[in-house]
């Protein structure tokens, strides 16, 4: 068996903060933008990677109070967003930074061998950037 990524959904609260976010500040490609019944699907991804798409949503298939407790847990930042590598790390932390983003930790060596620097999403996902 062979298996390869092909995408994965980061629950939002705001999809047009995350979409100006992933978007505009991260630098992923718009690949598709859907919405039904006030719910949006928002497909982005890198460039040099047309095959691996983030999803981002405000879709949650589940009960009020479990729309509830998954949007108090994103904002809270208990849930793992998605991790990139970029080319330049420090320039990037830069713009992202520049951008008014909250960031949680500023590029350092951490301990598992990566150096990187960590940012909240508008809904309060942690995204973490490496040097690639």
């Amino acid at each position: 068996m062979n298996l390869t990524l092909s995408q994965t959904f980061v629950i939002v609260t705001d999809p047009e903060a995350a979409l100006g976010f992933y978007h505009d500040v991260l630098g992923l490609d718009l690949r598709k933008d859907v919405a039904n019944n006030g719910f949006r699907w928002i497909t982005v991804g890198a460039a040099s990677q047309p095959k691996v798409s983030i999803v981002l949503t405000n879709y949650l298939n589940g009960s009020p109070a479990d729309v509830d407790n998954v949007t108090a847990l994103v904002a809270n930042g208990a849930l793992n967003g998605v991790h990139f590598f970029a080319d330049d790390l420090e320039a990037t932390f830069e713009k992202v930074r520049d951008s008014g983003a909250e960031i949680v930790s500023e590029p350092a060596d951490q301990f598992w061998g990566a150096r990187d620097f960590a940012v909240r999403d508008p809904s309060g996902n942690l995204v973490r950037v490496a040097q690639a």
